[in-house]
């Protein structure tokens, strides 16, 4: 009864764990009811609230967390999806060598990006999850991985994106 007891609180305490480890449900990916005079099929994003929602309908959307820019690193404006890309390379801006970081895990890039308008910018995944909801980027916005798959099906060259502050 002894061992029994301790196994009940060990799987207790495993499961409390896991628990306190999952994203809280303000992180997750939802469909949300949304005030907005857009059309279905934009991309709006709202950099004080970490949040980009793609358009389903009228006041609906699916609502994404997202990492921004940092501290003078964030933008606002209109512009579209200029193409989209599947597992994209990575230069980092500042590399004047012009390195390239192959797709895998060590690409900041994750495993898709919608490359935006005037090419400076893109919406794309991350190789660190832990960003998402930060100030940390370089002017992208940063998706969890499987966001980024989701709204890759979704958007197409062309989609309209809102970003607000």
């Amino acid at each position: 009864m002894v061992r029994f007891i301790r196994y009940l609180t060990v799987i207790t305490a495993l499961f409390v764990g896991a628990t306190l480890l999952a994203p809280a449900p303000a992180e997750a990916r939802s469909t949300v009811k949304i005030s907005t005079q857009y059309s279905p099929g934009t991309i709006v994003v709202r950099t004080s609230q970490r949040r980009l929602y793609y358009v389903t309908g009228r006041g609906t959307a699916i609502s994404y967390p997202v990492g921004v820019g940092k501290a003078g690193r964030q933008w606002s404006g209109r512009t579209r999806v200029a193409r989209k890309v599947v597992n994209p390379a990575w230069i980092h801006p500042y590399d004047k060598q012009r390195r390239v970081v192959p797709p895998g895990p060590r690409n900041p890039l994750g495993v898709r990006a919608l490359a935006l308008a005037h090419g400076q910018y893109a919406i794309h995944g991350t190789n660190n999850p832990r960003s998402i909801g930060g100030a940390v980027s370089l002017g992208c916005i940063r998706m969890y991985n499987q966001d980024v798959l989701d709204l890759y099906s979704r958007a197409r060259v062309g989609t309209p994106v809102i970003v607000t502050r």
